[in-house]
């Protein structure tokens, strides 16, 4: 278990093992890489960010994620795994499952209400962005992306 404190001040935990929380996720991250480049989606608010976002009524957890990349990106996704899970302990805490997917198709991007486009970095641009959402700066996403680089052979 890797804990830390994000930028709003809430105590996150984030776990590799599956189940480890008593809350069950009701939000999706997702985490795609094609052609040795991430998938980011550019939020109105909060700037640029890996896709994901709520549960809709009667949506699965991997459905969920298919449907926000779609939504923020105009990217077809399949072969989701799950990855990790987070737990946001604020005023209303949730639990976040964290997958990766891999690319079918890319669409012409449609700006959608959230979502003002989309871009690909590589692994330092990511880093290295100037205007990257509070969540894609925190340490439990440097933790994500370090795990990431010693599962990548298996994607």
């Amino acid at each position: 278990m890797f804990t830390f404190i994000d930028e709003n001040g809430c105590k996150v935990e984030l776990s590799f093992k599956e189940n480890q929380f008593s809350i069950q996720p009701t939000h999706v991250l997702v985490l795609v890489k094609y052609k040795e480049k991430w998938l980011c989606a550019i939020n109105k608010k909060r700037g640029v960010e890996f896709p994901g976002g709520k549960l809709e009524h009667g949506e699965t957890l991997e459905q969920a994620a298919i449907r926000e990349v779609y939504e923020e990106t105009s990217v077809h996704i399949s072969d989701l795994k799950w990855f990790a899970e987070y737990l946001v302990h604020g005023e209303n805490p949730f639990c976040k499952t964290v997958f990766t997917g891999k690319v079918e198709r890319i669409d012409p991007f449609v700006e959608e209400h959230e979502t003002i486009g989309m871009v690909w970095l590589s692994n330092e641009e990511l880093l290295n962005h100037p205007n990257l959402s509070f969540y894609m700066r925190d340490e439990g996403m440097k933790k994500i992306l370090q795990e990431v680089k010693q599962h990548e052979r298996q994607w």
